[in-house]
């Protein structure tokens, strides 16, 4: 991946477009196209063929789904192609086409409301830049909130592990964030994919693919 990250990005709103533009310019992206609808999405991704993609899901011509559908599309042709898709509302069903197009690497799904800390915001475009996965906070407490629950054999610390891992987090992040050491974080996270009949896994994304397919699949 080159040092700059190139990146189109798409939003319907022009001030919201502009804000986006000048903040991912700080922090040292290079947006090659700044769009308002989905097919000038589309256009420009296979024109500039950025790294990265960033894009509201609601955008014109429709005003429903249409920029993640294109975002889906173009993971089809490129699935190399990193997005971030911003989100008004929960819509796990949304997070749930993202992750699945492609290898599910390289997506995030985040709610605009949610991106108030700028650092933490090009923190986590990098990261998905570099070939992680990142899903907003309350993407996945609503992913863990089921009727038939296997999640119940998880004791409180247990769940709040888990919860972090599926927002991409290292077990170097989650003990830093819980004030624990690694090695506990680490018997956490074995006891949680030993619960849950998932295969153990070092590889941070991999672990954050199984948990998240486990959630999307209610157990």
């Amino acid at each position: 991946m080159p040092s700059v990250t190139r990146v189109v990005l798409a939003e319907d709103e022009v001030l919201l477009r502009e804000g986006l533009v000048g903040l991912l310019t700080r922090f040292d992206f290079a947006v090659v196209a700044a769009v308002g609808s989905a097919p000038e999405l589309v256009d420009a991704v296979r024109t500039h063929r950025p790294e990265l993609v960033v894009t509201d899901i609601r955008m014109p011509p429709e005003h429903r789904d249409d920029g993640l559908r294109a975002a889906v599309a173009l993971r089809g042709e490129r699935p190399d192609l990193a997005v971030v898709v911003l989100s008004q509302h929960v819509q796990s069903g949304y997070a749930a086409a993202l992750l699945d197009s492609g290898d599910g690497r390289r997506v995030g799904y985040l709610l605009k409301d949610r991106v108030a800390d700028v650092a933490e915001f090009a923190d986590t475009l990098r990261r998905v830049a570099a070939g992680g996965t990142a899903v907003d906070p309350d993407v996945v407490r609503h992913l863990l909130r089921r009727p038939r629950d296997p999640l119940d054999a998880l004791s409180r610390r247990e769940r709040e592990v888990l919860g972090l891992v599926a927002e991409g987090h290292s077990n170097g992040a989650i003990a830093a964030r819980l004030h624990v050491t690694e090695a506990a974080v680490g018997k956490h996270v074995g006891n949680i994919l030993a619960k849950l009949d998932l295969p153990p896994d070092d590889d941070t994304n991999r672990r954050v693919l199984a948990v998240l397919a486990y959630l999307r699949a209610g157990g």
